[in-house]
């Protein structure tokens, strides 16, 4: 069984990385590795504990949760028009991490994979910081993208199936280069989260359910997924206010430091 504690801890990294630029799963793997937790449990209960995270960002776009839901009933064609752009962003890494699900747990959900991507990420988000800076591109807003950019960012999105890399920078990046401010992008990526998550855990859960209850128990998947929702929800609102004032570089040299500081301690051969 999994200890309340550990699975508290859990909550809280799932919560605070969830929607940031820092990968929540690369961080809940690295912590994991701290813990010593191992097993196919542990991999199932990273992902399912998003539900906690999803249910914050759900409770703080309620608005707009509702009028996709009142799109999808004929009342509302701005809400119908905003799901339409959610699903098409969600299809491509639907499909890919259904095809490559299995290959993705068994070879990169493990330290210097995730060391790799955060890394790579964090150089990604430094360099396109410096760019935007001299390159402005034609702002949009989310109710004039088009079909095209909610594809492109779908796309985009298959790039997080890399553990470490992380599904928000990799969205709010694309929404950045496809002309969305900053906050607006981040938006755009929390309502995706919606979806894309809602159906990773939704699958996860069927799949290893019987494995969660076994190895981790009740309490523990209660407290990872009452932590999960408070912090995120106190990360989101924070998230914005950073991004706003700072951009994306301070994440980035965060990631490069992660990365740099576990080269340092653990060693390339360590892990």
């Amino acid at each position: 069984m999994l200890h309340p504690f550990a699975a508290t801890v859990l909550g809280a990294v799932e919560g605070l990385t969830e929607f940031l630029p820092v990968s929540s799963t690369g961080h809940l793997i690295l912590t994991s590795h701290l813990l010593g937790l191992r097993g196919e449990a542990i991999k199932t209960f990273e992902v399912v504990i998003q539900s906690g995270a999803l249910a914050a960002v759900a409770g703080l776009y309620r608005a707009q949760v509702v009028s996709m839901w009142r799109g999808l009933l004929g009342h509302e064609p701005e809400g119908r028009a905003l799901l339409l752009k959610l699903l098409r962003s969600f299809l491509p890494a639907a499909v890919v991490g259904l095809l490559l699900r299995r290959t993705i747990k068994d070879h990169l959900f493990s330290l210097w994979p995730v060391v790799a991507a955060l890394a790579a990420g964090g150089l990604v988000m430094v360099t396109l910081s410096r760019w935007m800076r001299d390159h402005p591109v034609s702002p949009k807003t989310i109710s004039s993208m088009t079909s095209r950019d909610a594809w492109l960012i779908g796309v985009a999105q298959c790039l997080s199936l890399w553990p470490g890399s992380s599904r928000a920078m990799v969205t709010i990046v694309a929404a950045l280069l496809l002309g969305l401010p900053a906050t607006m992008a981040a938006e755009y990526s929390f309502l995706l989260a919606m979806p894309t998550l809602g159906a990773a855990t939704v699958f996860d859960a069927v799949k290893g359910g019987r494995l969660l209850v076994e190895d981790i128990g009740w309490l523990s998947l209660l407290c990872g997924f009452v932590v999960s929702a408070a912090v995120a929800a106190a990360a989101v609102r924070g998230f914005l206010r950073f991004l706003t004032r700072t951009g994306l570089a301070p994440f980035g040299w965060y990631r490069l430091g992660v990365a740099a500081i576990i080269w340092m301690v653990v060693g390339p051969t360590g892990g």
